[in-house]
């Protein structure tokens, strides 16, 4: 992961590696965090250079919520928010996600997401509060 962060650039802020159970059917526990990068790139070359990191890394296209080498994500972009066919930003699924939260939260806690406008310390707290038995 460090590899990765260093072959960003830019590097703002990390939060520290955190782990969490997988998605779906992979076995592995994964390895987290989230990185605020400075860079002029729009969303798409942004993506674009993630998807060539991936590579480099040894990143192969394949089963959907497989194990996976690196999973580089785009979760907030300065601009707001950016839809085309092949990306959305701030990422789709960023509010029910505990593991992207946890270390955003510790280098973004006052980011607001530009669809609910509540900051990423709030997402964070409403995905970890317990729910109600039904």
């Amino acid at each position: 992961m460090r590899a990765a962060i260093a072959a960003l650039g830019g590097v703002v802020a990390c939060a520290r590696i955190m782990d969490s159970a997988p998605l779906g059917p992979s076995i592995r526990r994964f390895a987290n965090t989230a990185v605020l990068i400075a860079s002029d790139e729009s969303p798409p070359m942004l993506l674009a250079r993630l998807k060539r990191i991936e590579a480099g890394f040894g990143r192969r296209r394949g089963r959907r919520w497989g194990a996976r080498v690196i999973d580089l994500d785009i979760l907030l972009w300065s601009g707001g928010v950016w839809r085309d066919s092949r990306l959305t930003v701030p990422h789709v699924a960023l509010a029910q996600r505990a593991f992207v939260l946890r270390p955003l939260v510790a280098i973004a806690p006052g980011w607001r997401d530009p669809a609910s406008r509540r900051t990423i310390r709030q997402l964070a707290h409403s995905v970890d509060r317990p729910r109600p038995r039904p």
